[in-house]
Parts: C-alpha cells; sequence; structure tokens
C-alpha cells in the first residue's frame, strides 16, 4: 500500500524544484538526508517525475549495501546507456580513461591514455573524465542515492565535481546527494567546502506528525479521513516514519481489523490492536499469510538483497511472484524484481532460520554465477553465507584483483585481509596475498591494521625475495603507528639484506634502497655510525633503480633525513629532486618528497628554501589531490613557516580552519596544536599558556613526533624562565634532550637552546647551562644549520649577562638578532634585539635605542602583546617611550613558477579558465589556483591589468 500522493514534504519539494530549476545558470547542489525510511527516494521521485527537470537529462544512480570491487558503481550506473546522447560530442583525450570502468561507452570516448606511473594520477584522469563526461551530458540532474553505503572512490569523486561545478558551463550540471543520517564524516565532507558559487540546499526530513499521518492514511485508504485517534496512534506505533505508515496500513487491511465508519476509517477495536512498533514484524506477519511458493519467492529476493531478473526466482511459478507482487512488498521495475525498501528486505531476512537462509545463498551463489558480467562482489557475500570457504576465496581473491585494477585499493585491502584472517592458504599463496595486500594497505589514507597478517606471512617458509618485501612492508606498517622502534630498524635492516642481489640472483635494488634508507632514518635503533653507513648504502644503490618514481621516493627520504640532522648534502639532493620532477605536474609521491624535505628543512632553519619546495609542493601537485589532502598538508607546513618567519597577521585562524580538516589525523593535529599554543601564549595571556604547552609537547613526544615539539618546548622554557617556574619544564627537556641526541636532531633542536639556557639560568643552575651551551656547540659543529650560529650566540649572551659582562654579552645578543633576522626568524631576532637593548643600556651605549626601537617593531608587528610591554617597559626605565609599528603582513615570493606564467599567458590571451584546462590537460580548479597565484604575485587586479604586468618573453 503506496501513498498516491506525497505527504508532509511540500516544503522540502519546493525548495528543490526551486534550487533544480532550468531557469538559474548557476551550477545547485542538493543533499537529502535523513532515517531509513523517511522518504528521501520518495522525495527525489516526485522531483524527477514533475515539470522542474523538463529539459534536463536525468541520471540516476544509487550505492547498494553488498559492495562491489567497480568502484564508482553509482556513476556508472548513471551513464549506464548514454552513448548515443553523447555521439556528437567532442570529448577530450582524458575521457579515454573511462574505457575499462565504463565499456558500454567504449564507441564514443577517446582511446585509451598511456598508463601512469602513480595511482593517485590514475584516478584524478578517471575523475576528470567522469566530469568532462557529465558535462558533456548537459544539461542535466544527477542524482546519487544512499551515499551512506558509497564506496570511498564515489565520495573521492562527488568531492572532486564539488570543486570543478563552477568552471562547468552555466546551466550544466545539478546534483541531488541522498544519505541517512548515520552517513561517514567523509560523505558529509563532500558538500562541506562548496565554492560561494554554488546554490546549495540541505533537507533534513523529519518523522510525519499524527495530521500528515492522518492525511497519508486517507489518501492510502481511499477515504475521505481516518479518525483523529486512529491517525495518533498509527503516527506513534509508526514514529512518524511514512515507509512503517504504510506498512502498518497494509498490516491492518490483511488481518480485517480496518472498519469504515462514517465515511472515514477506524480501528475495530482499539485496545485489541497489538500492531507491534516499526516495519520488522508488519512485514515478518505479512509475509507469513503468503503461500508457501510466495514466501519462498520472498526469501529469495531478501537473500539477493538487491533487484534481479524474474527469472532468477522461481522459474515456472509465475503465479507465486504475481502473488508477492500484489500483497505491495515487492515491485516489478523493468523485469528486475526487489523489495519496496531496503528495511523490508532486512525484516523477511532475519526472520529466515539460518539453516534455510545458508541453503538460499547457496542458491543465490549458483544463481549469480550465471549473470554476465558475474558480480564478483555479490557472489562472494553468498558464497561466503553459504559456508563455501574454499569457492568464497577464490572468488574474493578474484574480486580483488578487479578492486586493485581499477583502483579501490580500500575494497581490495578489505577483501584480501578477510580471505587472510578467515582462511589458511599455502606458504606461498599466503605470502603472495599478504605482499598484495601490504601494497594496497599503504595506498590508503588511513591503512587498516594489517601488521599481524604481515608477520605471520614472515612465519613461514618463503624465497628471500618475498620475504625481503614482507619485511619491508611490515617496517612500513609499523612505522605509520610510530611504535616499538626497535622492531621497525630491524623489519627494514633485515628488509634491506634480504632484497639486495647476490651472485647469480638478482635483487630489488629500488625496494632495498628504501629499507636501508629506513635503518638509517632517526630515531635509528643502531648507533648512529652505522646508520649513516645504511644511508651511504642507500645512496649507492640509486644508480641501479630503473623505476623514476621510486627513485624519486628514496632520494627525497635521504634528503629529509640529511637536512635534519645537518648533512649539506641534503641541498645537492633536493635540486636533484627539483631537476628531475621540474617543468611538469608533480605525481603524489614527489608531492611528499616536496613537502616532507621543505618541512624537515623549515625546523631545521632553512626557511626560505623550505617554503620554495612547500609552495611548490602546493602549486604543482594538484592533479593527483583528490579529496585536497596533499594539499592541506602542505597548507599545514606553509602554517609553521609563517610561524618560525614571524608572518603571524591571520595566522591564529588559519590554524583552525585547518585543524577541522584533521580531526581524525593525529600527526598533523599536533603539529597545529603545538603553533597555535604558542601563538597563544605569546599573543594572549602567558600566564595561562604552560597547561597547554605542557598537553602540545607531552602529546608530540607520545606519538614520537621529536622534531614537532621543538616549538612549544621552547615557549614553554622561555614563559617558565620568565614566571620564575622553570623545574618541570625543565624535567620534560630532559627527556626530550636524551631523544634528541639519539636521533641527532641537533639543527632542529638547537631551536630551543636559548629558552633552555635561559630556564637553566633562572633556576640556578649557571654551571648546567655553560655546560649544555658547550655540549650543543660540539655537537653542532661542522653540521649545516642555519639556527646553530644566532641559537649559540643568544645562549653566550646570557651566560655573559648572567656574569655581568656586559659589552661581551650585548655583542653577542647583536649578532644572533641580525643573524636570525637574516634566517629570517623575526620573533626569536627580536627577542635578542631587546637583550641586547637591555645590555648596551647598562652601558649607556647609544647604540641601545635602536635596538630597543626594532625590538618594539617587531614585537608591535608580530602582535606579541607580551614581549612588547616588556620591551617598552625596559625603554621607560630608561627614559624612552619607543612606539610600535602597525602590524605588517608577510609577503609572499614574487616570481612565477613556470606553470603559473604558462597558465597566466594563456589567460592573458583572452582564454577561460575551460578553455586553459581543456589546452593543458589540467582541472579548472588548478587553472583557477594557478591563475590566482600569478594575479597576486605580479599585482594583478583583473586578467587585463595580468596581461599589461607579466614579465616579457
Amino acid at each position: 500500500m503506496v501513498s498516491p500522493i506525497l505527504v508532509g514534504r511540500e516544503k522540502e519539494l519546493a525548495r528543490l524544484v526551486e534550487l533544480i530549476s532550468v531557469t538559474s545558470p548557476v551550477p545547485a547542489v542538493a543533499v537529502v538526508e535523513g532515517e531509513a525510511g523517511i522518504g528521501k527516494s520518495r522525495l527525489v521521485a516526485e522531483l524527477l517525475t514533475g515539470p522542474a527537470v523538463t529539459g534536463l537529462r536525468v541520471l540516476r544512480g544509487a550505492c547498494l549495501q553488498i559492495r562491489e570491487p567497480f568502484p564508482l558503481g553509482a556513476l556508472v550506473e548513471a551513464l549506464r546507456g548514454r552513448a548515443a546522447d553523447l555521439g556528437e560530442s567532442a570529448l577530450s583525450p582524458v575521457a579515454g580513461a573511462l574505457r575499462e570502468l565504463l565499456p558500454e561507452l567504449a564507441t564514443v570516448l577517446p582511446p585509451a591514455p598511456p598508463p601512469l606511473d602513480d595511482r593517485a594520477a590514475e584516478r584524478h584522469r578517471v575523475f576528470r573524465g567522469l566530469a568532462e563526461v557529465l558535462t558533456a551530458l548537459g544539461p542535466a540532474v544527477l542524482v546519487v542515492e544512499d551515499l551512506h553505503w558509497a564506496d570511498g572512490q564515489t565520495v573521492e569523486f562527488l568531492t572532486y565535481l564539488m570543486s570543478v561545478l563552477p568552471g562547468t558551463p552555466p546551466g550544466t550540471l545539478r546534483v541531488v546527494l541522498t544519505y541517512r543520517e548515520e552517513a561517514s564524516a567523509a560523505v558529509r565532507g563532500i558538500t562541506g567546502r562548496l565554492p560561494d558559487v554554488i546554490r546549495r540546499e540541505h533537507l533534513v526530513l523529519p518523522p510525519l506528525d499524527a495530521a500528515q499521518t492522518r492525511v497519508m492514511a486517507s489518501a492510502i485508504l481511499g477515504a475521505e479521513e481516518v479518525t483523529a485517534e486512529f491517525a495518533e496512534h498509527l503516527c506513534a506505533r509508526a514514529s512518524g516514519l511514512p515507509l512503517a505508515v504504510q506498512e502498518l496500513l497494509a498490516l491492518l487491511r490483511t488481518r480485517g481489523t480496518l472498519i469504515r465508519w462514517e465515511g472515514g476509517w477506524a480501528r475495530r477495536a482499539l485496545e485489541e490492536l497489538d500492531v507491534p512498533s516499526g516495519v520488522r514484524a508488519s512485514v515478518q506477519e505479512r509475509v507469513a499469510q503468503l503461500s508457501a511458493g510466495a514466501k519462498e519467492v520472498a526469501e529469495r529476493v531478501a537473500v539477493l538483497q538487491t533487484a534481479v531478473p524474474i527469472g532468477l526466482l522461481a522459474p515456472g511459478e509465475a503465479g507465486a511472484i504475481d502473488e508477492v507482487l500484489g500483497s505491495g512488498l515487492l515491485t516489478d521495475a523493468g523485469g528486475l524484481v526487489g523489495f519496496r525498501h531496503v528495511l523490508a528486505a532486512q525484516a523477511v531476512y532475519e526472520a529466515i532460520p539460518a539453516g534455510r537462509r545458508r541453503a538460499l545463498h547457496a542458491e543465490a551463489a549458483d544463481a549469480v554465477r550465471g549473470l554476465r558480467p558475474v558480480p564478483l562482489g555479490r557472489l562472494a557475500h553468498h558464497l561466503r553465507h553459504a559456508g563455501r570457504t574454499e569457492q568464497w576465496a577464490e572468488t574474493a581473491v578474484e574480486a580483488a584483483e578487479q578492486a586493485s585494477r581499477l583502483g579501490d585499493d580500500a575494497e581490495a585491502a578489505r577483501l584480501l585481509a578477510d580471505v587472510l584472517r578467515e582462511t589458511d592458504p599455502p606458504a606461498p599463496r599466503r605470502a603472495e596475498l599478504t605482499v598484495r595486500l601490504g601494497w594496497a594497505a599503504l595506498e590508503l589514507l588511513r591503512p587498516p591494521p594489517v601488521a599481524d597478517l604481515i608477520a605471520a606471512a614472515l612465519e613461514q617458509d618463503v624465497p628471500r625475495p618475498i620475504r625481503g618485501t614482507l619485511r619491508l612492508l611490515l617496517a612500513l606498517h609499523l612505522e605509520r603507528t610510530r611504535t616499538d622502534e626497535a622492531r621497525i630498524g630491524e623489519a627494514f635492516a633485515a628488509a634491506a639484506e634480504d632484497l639486495t642481489g647476490r651472485p647469480g640472483e638478482p635483487g630489488r635494488p629500488g625496494l632495498a634502497a628504501w629499507a636501508m634508507a629506513g635503518v638509517g632514518r632517526p630515531p635509528s635503533p643502531v648507533p648512529q655510525d652505522e646508520a649513516m653507513s645504511w644511508l651511504e648504502r642507500a645512496l649507492a644503490t640509486l644508480p641501479a633503480v630503473d623505476d623514476p618514481a621510486m627513485r624519486m621516493l628514496v632520494l627525497g627520504k635521504i634528503a629529509m633525513i640529511f637536512v635534519v640532522i645537518g648533512d649539506p648534502r641534503w641541498a645537492g639532493l633536493a635540486e636533484d629532486l627539483l631537476r628531475e620532477t621540474g617543468g611538469r605536474r608533480l605525481l603524489r609521491r614527489e608531492v611528499n618528497a616536496y613537502r616532507s624535505i621543505g618541512g624537515a628543512g623549515l625546523f631545521a632553519g632553512h626557511h626560505r628554501a623550505g617554503r620554495r619546495l612547500v609552495t611548490a609542493a602546493i602549486e604543482d601537485g594538484a592533479e593527483p589531490d583528490l579529496r585536497g589532502r596533499l594539499e592541506l598538508r602542505s597548507l599545514v607546513v606553509i602554517a609553521v613557516a609563517d610561524y618560525l618567519e614571524g608572518s603571524w597577521d591571520g595566522l591564529a585562524a588559519r590554524l583552525e580552519e585547518l585543524r577541522e580538516h584533521f580531526g581524525d589525523e593525529p600527526h598533523e593535529r599536533i603539529i597545529m596544536d603545538g603553533v597555535g599554543a604558542c601563538l597563544a601564549a605569546v599573543q594572549g595571556r602567558p600566564e595561562a599558556a604552560p597547561p597547554f604547552l605542557f598537553e602540545a609537547v607531552s602529546t608530540a613526544q607520545t606519538r614520537g613526533q621529536f622534531d614537532d615539539l621543538v616549538l612549544p618546548l621552547a615557549v614553554l622554557l622561555r614563559v617558565a624562565a620568565l614566571r620564575g617556574e622553570p623545574e618541570a619544564a625543565l624535567a620534560v627537556a630532559a627527556e626530550v634532550a636524551v631523544r634528541w641526541e639519539a636521533a641527532r636532531l641537533w639543527p632542529v633542536a638547537v631551536r630551543t637552546l636559548p629558552a633552555l639556557t635561559q630556564a637553566l639560568l633562572a633556576a640556578g643552575r649557571a654551571g648546567d647551562a655553560a655546560d649544555t651551551v658547550a655540549r650543543w656547540a660540539a655537537h653542532l659543529a661542522g653540521l649545516d644549520a642555519p639556527l646553530a650560529g644566532p641559537s649559540l650566540a643568544y645562549a653566550r649572551g646570557l651566560l655573559a649577562a648572567t656574569g655581568e659582562r656586559w659589552a661581551e654579552a650585548a655583542a653577542e645578543f647583536a649578532a644572533a638578532a641580525d643573524a636570525f633576522e637574516a634566517v629570517p626568524a623575526r620573533y626569536e631576532a627580536a627577542q635578542a634585539h631587546e637583550q641586547a637593548a637591555a645590555c648596551l643600556f647598562t652601558l649607556d651605549d647609544p647604540g641601545a635605542a635602536t635596538r630597543l626601537g626594532r625590538a618594539v617593531t617587531l614585537y608591535g608587528e608580530l602582535g606579541a602583546r607580551w614581549d612588547l610591554d616588556r620591551a617598552a617597559g625596559l625603554g621607560r626605565r630608561w627614559g624612552l617611550r619607543p612606539s610600535p609599528a602597525a602590524p605588517a603582513r608577510g609577503g609572499d615570493d614574487h616570481v612565477l613558477s613556470a606553470r603559473q606564467e604558462q597558465v597566466a599567458r594563456l589567460a592573458a590571451e583572452g582564454l577561460t579558465n575551460q578553455e586553459i584546462a581543456r589546452e593543458l590537460f589540467l582541472s579548472p580548479k588548478t587553472v583557477d589556483k594557478h591563475v590566482s597565484a600569478a594575479m597576486r604575485k605580479v599585482g594583478a587586479r583583473s586578467r587585463t591589468e595580468l596581461a599589461r604586468l607579466l614579465p616579457a618573453d
């Protein structure tokens, strides 16, 4: 029993109609959210059968509960049968990437492009092709339902689509998405950052009230009205769910407990009606009243869980099928029979006895095996529930192969992990499947925990090269959790030996070099000399690595290690990376290499070089960045660069915005929380800062992020010293220093030396302070450490000032201030200028006013109120009233990158973003980013002005 009219959703429908209207040229996105049975699909159906979509192509697909190893299934369904509609479209070569995904469209798609070495770049190319095909089918409305069941790539594509919608021709595409209230954060994030130009609606459907339930019941029963008492009872028992209202009315009519009364309908006896709440019991009772054959049909459909060809149900028993269809439980849509709603199917399924359910799954497996193409996901599901373990494992592996081939690494990893956990294949087969699982899992943003499966495969006898690969995978997966450093190092070392070639036996030099670099990375479990020898071996192995992507990966890792331990060769390796990858779009691993080296360089004091690398990662790495994660991570590093350099204007707000995107990724959260705590201490109330700084340091320490805790620890030590309470901070610093020394992180850790010295002196430990400065100077001797000179000078200035050697102290502080400005590190420079001024005032040196003026100017620009007040107080004591400058914004490098200049010149010629995107095989989003960056760097306010201000060829 289905309501012939839409009830209680009139306002929502009106809002959808207005949004989707063909008269608007602006892109539109609607989200319809609500619990199961609330009427999401009915609302969308009313929209799609109404006049609002006249003149629009309707592209409709839904995500399925049983997942197939075929990503983007809802989009594939939406585009099925559209070859004729695309016949006249001039698709670009990138659309050829869809051939394997959409074989039905092969006749109208360009030839398949050559494969890429990067999985993320492959997916991005598919996404661009999908967006182009959807645009070519416009004007259209794309409807994707049940996104709570979506695979990861569907979520990624829709997120990407939202970013490129503004660049599509006016009026081309509208998007409608539906999902349940339990949808993941990733699904909700699809529309979380919509560009302002997109019109949007987010409709959350509420339950029906008693009045609306009364209208629906009247419409279903064909009466003018039902009694108010009946409607209230029906609404309460159905919890306001339209589906439950329909099911309960069907059950009541079947029971004969509904009677006409004075032109309306009422219950025969209110106190006798024992209708159970919700849908489950009512559906099960209706099925129980079917004939045996019809009940069997209903159970078969419930087990199959999706609409299927009528021939799969009960060959030769058309009467039984007709009986179930007549009951209203099932529908027939073009020869495909299925339940009206998934809740009804679930209710029937749960009522099937376990033994019979198993037998029905076996029948279902035999049935779906005959479909073409074979739905491997459904086949594996039925084989598993039928208890055919061996057949299920074979099918699951085949499904994993298909998923991997199509770039769905999450599904491949899930299937392979299930097989390895629930079956016991022979040792060679287990090793093979485990290797595939390990690599697939590493492709994911948050890899599943599979280290135990890799360890289990290593317990068996496998050939040496396979054993080496397994050991490398074990080390990489353990490294993600940052636990058990000794075990990680042992796994890397053993992997390197197994993967290195021997006489008469080829090795795997790329993987071997990767493992060698892993042994040498700090903190290494082996002695420092041995760790360095492993890094040297990795460098020596690189020329034998034929795969450029692997060579760049290892080169980036070695460069990152060298920069934090002060080996000057890092700069040459970074130049090699830039030279080999320059002038083209970066692959994902290359983006990570740029970001990692740049971030490490920033912490080690190479502020300009580090920023340049991270900026290049952002500007040239957008193509494989499907969900913006690489860019966001790079923006976190840029925020760190701004803090380190002293470009603090608006930084706190940017950190807060970025923090929202990393709620489930502790590494970036720790960095941002540390920088945020530092800013709050310096720009806010320092007396309230220690708890937050202690927490930031402790969290980073627990996670093993010893380079990331340098900033909050430095501020904590300084605040504690100035408050006269240094002991607790010094205790933490002593623990951390042990790890810094083990990891050889002196170029990074030296940033804390001035504050550490100040805290030791505040604690009355002048001897320890002097010993610390001497020891650190010895460790830093000969290292490439830009912060060593100014930090040591500042610390020596503190020692000299404590001994009232004012001239010596003033000289050290002045040298530190000038060197910090050159880095640039403006906050540290301001502190050194202030200290120099204090010493010069004592000497009655006229240069004191100049130094103090510079300190006050910097503090004012930084918004460092606490420091500014103290510096101003120093001036007043010596008869000066220095005025701080107004806060100034930090500047950027004004040199255009090669890609920015290429895009800018095309824009200056009058090409639109869409035209430039087609010309350069970029996405409109990337074009827009390059145009905006170019305009900002040359100071242009329009494209016309950009043409005038571009440098001459």
